[in-house]
């Protein structure tokens, strides 16, 4: 087996010391508007990702006979949706 191939670095493809060498100067500042209180007050802070659901599901492990599930799957798709209304009731 041959040995594995050291991973190439990655490349930004960018002139990092560059962009960090650039001076911030006052006139960058003028550009951005005063943050006031009420700016600050309408602020949130979002989680990222999915929104959390009211009913989360649960992973389970179940057996059921091949000819059920099947029949399930025959109902085209969204059939687990279905199953679980069902199981709802």
């Amino acid at each position: 087996m041959p040995a594995k191939k050291p991973a190439s670095p990655r490349s930004l493809k960018s002139d990092l010391r560059k962009f960090d060498a650039a001076p911030i100067k006052r006139a960058h500042y003028r550009e951005l508007p005063d943050l006031t209180d009420e700016m600050i007050a309408r602020g949130e802070v979002r989680r990222p990702g999915r929104p959390r659901s009211r009913n989360p599901r649960v992973l389970l492990t179940i057996r059921i006979p091949a000819d059920v599930l099947a029949r399930w799957k025959a109902t085209g798709p969204g059939w687990q949706t279905r199953m679980a209304e069902r199981l709802s009731r």
